[in-house]
């Protein structure tokens, strides 16, 4: 799937962890918090979307301005009761673990909070198993924009590689900065809004994807 030596980055939120759904009722009550009221759908279109684009693509700038930080805040505290419940997707664990027994270079790009992001390493048991990681910090812009995807593949040291998720903007991001994408059905997407948005290919479980990428 990637160019010898690429790196494959593999996103974590509804990637590797079943987390849109928590996160997005996180948003929700925040957005509450501060007197804005959206449908769940609508919030859970973005899931992907780092918090510093979220706020303004799904209530208008006039909310982000108001009140844009607070409600970071809010949902990171709202999410906080919620992570406890995050549980690794199926098949998770041995994905990563079989990229490394075969050599490949794999980077988790992640746009998670530092926290957040320590918290899905130990659940995936993954310190050992990946290169790299990245996380909120490491960028100013997340995904849909392509920093993210310059940082994970700096992390390496590499010049080429496939981004692997299961939303549209992991894949518009992936192709923003070059990138050939893939993606997973785990996040909620259809596979028609991921193949649009730039996947090559759609797999509906990462099981399916290990078979693809470790034949």
């Amino acid at each position: 799937m990637t160019e010898a030596g690429g790196a494959l980055l593999i996103d974590v939120d509804g990637t590797l962890v079943d987390t849109n759904y928590h996160h997005a009722l996180a948003w929700y009550r925040s957005f509450r918090r501060y007197g804005v009221t959206l449908p769940l759908w609508r919030i859970h279109r973005s899931m992907g979307m780092g918090g510093d684009q979220l706020i303004a693509a799904v209530a208008g700038q006039e909310v982000e301005d108001r009140c844009g930080d607070a409600i970071r805040a809010a949902e990171k505290e709202q999410y906080g009761e919620l992570i406890g419940e995050v549980q690794p997707l199926e098949s998770a664990h041995d994905l990563l673990a079989d990229l490394h027994a075969a050599g490949r270079c794999v980077v988790l790009a992640s746009s998670a909070k530092r926290e957040e992001l320590d918290h899905y390493l130990d659940l995936l048991d993954a310190r050992n198993v990946v290169n790299a990681w990245t996380d909120s910090s490491d960028v100013e812009a997340t995904k849909p924009k392509p920093d993210l995807v310059y940082s994970a593949l700096q992390k390496v040291g590499a010049s080429t590689g496939t981004m692997i998720g299961d939303s549209v903007y992991d894949c518009v991001a992936a192709g923003r900065a070059g990138l050939p994408s893939i993606a997973v059905l785990t996040g909620g997407f259809s596979r028609e809004e991921l193949k649009e948005a730039g996947a090559s290919d759609v797999f509906e479980t990462l099981a399916e994807l290990r078979d693809k990428l470790l034949p």
